[in-house]
């Protein structure tokens, strides 16, 4: 009679040796009917064509050309890794265009460089017939049915709106549907994951009251909440208080790779209770620490997230244009596929590629919407930073000016006129006692 481990290892045995033969009659069905797994994955990206996160496009534009659409074909776009021709070898049907302004510009000119790359977006996108501008979830689904490439404005960096739900509201009127609550420097509602910049220090890196109102007019707006570039406890903060589903538009995992810049687990958890999205960046220096990369490097972060929270919670931001250093055999975008197909040769399912590819983004996008209508009776924030919080000297206080002759002076001003009256006396004096002499 056979023992029970010998039936189980006969059972093993025999299920081993079908698998391998179901692979390889799968690969001889592919050689005969020439359907490789280059094609499969073309079959799949042209059914559910890519949603990326994050592209800096705009600000290559503005390094090599000042904005200056006239010098550049974006059809075929030198020094850099994105053009439309590009974008359509790559399945790229949506693009997330970043609005980015350095850092130094805080305090200082944010506003109007933030306006002229909003202007340099927008013109690209209505003046090229391959793209289209778009500011909804169905417009970017219609968009798909139009075969055009969609272009969505995001503003990367809080320091953008120089602390004014205002500016946040006309940015939004422009067509501005998602922003980064920080970049490399702290605003002074919100900390940054960086420390770059030695500005706005706080004892503690959350959120501050004016941040919590962002988040909330953000909201209400129907704008998404970036926390890409975040401190960890201010995407903490921020995940708590949000209505809606934030995403991180160009983040990885920091379990895979300990960067500041990364994601760890617990808040990976947040950010699934929150119904929000992580979407991967694929920077050589946030997959693998280092400066060279591969594929197989950044399949490790989609791997490890999809164990921790799932693939409903993933997309794709690839940071093209925005970081220097992209992994073998995705040095632009146009290699988005080779991704996919490392994807389904780790078992990664078509349902589940299709979710991350762009399903999951257009849920998160509708979800916001959703709170958006919810929140329609609630009128604009006229919430207001103080003074002493912003630190910036370029800030006029509105004062009327005192009409000459005013009998109301401040004691100050009377003293700052004392020295002229005085010097103008002395002068007479001297004048005075010269004529005497004559």
């Amino acid at each position: 009679m056979l023992s029970r481990e010998s039936v189980n290892s006969a059972s093993s045995g025999f299920w081993m040796k079908s698998i391998g033969h179901l692979v390889v009659l799968s690969s001889l069905f592919c050689l005969i009917s020439g359907y490789s797994e280059r094609d499969r994955v073309n079959d799949l990206m042209s059914r559910y064509p890519l949603i990326d996160g994050h592209n800096d496009l705009a600000l290559q534009l503005r390094i090599l050309h000042n904005n200056r659409l006239s010098q550049v074909d974006l059809y075929n776009i030198s020094k850099v890794s994105t053009d439309i021709t590009r974008l359509q070898a790559g399945h790229v049907q949506a693009q997330m265009f970043a609005v980015y302004v350095l850092c130094r510009a805080q305090d200082k000119d944010a506003v109007r460089l933030t306006l002229e790359q909003i202007d340099v977006i927008r013109r690209m996108c209505t003046e090229y017939q391959d793209f289209e501008l778009v500011t909804s979830a169905e417009e970017l689904r219609n968009s798909e049915m139009r075969h055009k490439i969609a272009c969505l404005i995001s503003i990367e960096g809080g320091h953008s709106i120089d602390s004014s739900l205002p500016a946040l509201r006309m940015f939004y009127q422009l067509g501005v549907r998602s922003m980064t609550l920080t970049h490399s420097c702290n605003t002074p509602w919100a900390e940054s994951s960086s420390k770059l910049y030695n500005v706005f220090q706080r004892q503690n890196n959350s959120l501050t009251h004016f941040g919590k109102a962002v988040v909330e007019e953000m909201n209400r707006l129907g704008m998404i909440v970036d926390l890409s570039h975040t401190a960890w406890d201010t995407a903490s903060a921020a995940l708590k208080h949000s209505k809606a589903p934030v995403i991180f538009s160009h983040s990885s995992s920091f379990s895979v790779c300990s960067h500041g810049r990364n994601v760890p687990d617990w808040l990976l958890l947040d950010l699934k209770k929150n119904r929000g999205l992580i979407m991967v960046n694929i920077h050589n220096n946030f997959v693998s620490c280092s400066n060279k990369a591969n594929i197989s490097h950044v399949a490790d972060h989609f791997d490890h997230i999809k164990k921790v929270i799932g693939a409903e919670s993933i997309g794709i931001g690839g940071d093209f244009e925005g970081a220097v250093g992209f992994p073998q055999g995705l040095e632009d975008v146009s290699k988005y596929p080779a991704l996919i197909q490392e994807l389904l040769l780790r078992n990664w399912t078509e349902n589940e590629l299709a979710d991350v590819l762009r399903k999951n983004f257009l849920r998160v996008f509708e979800e916001v919407e959703r709170v958006r209508d919810q929140l329609t009776m609630n009128r604009p924030s006229e919430f207001q930073i103080a003074l002493e919080e912003v630190q910036n000297p370029c800030r006029l206080v509105l004062r009327p000016p005192s009409p000459r002759g005013s009998s109301h002076q401040s004691p100050s001003s009377g003293a700052q006129h004392e020295p002229k009256v005085m010097l103008i006396l002395a002068i007479v004096l001297l004048l005075s006692s010269l004529l005497m002499f004559e």
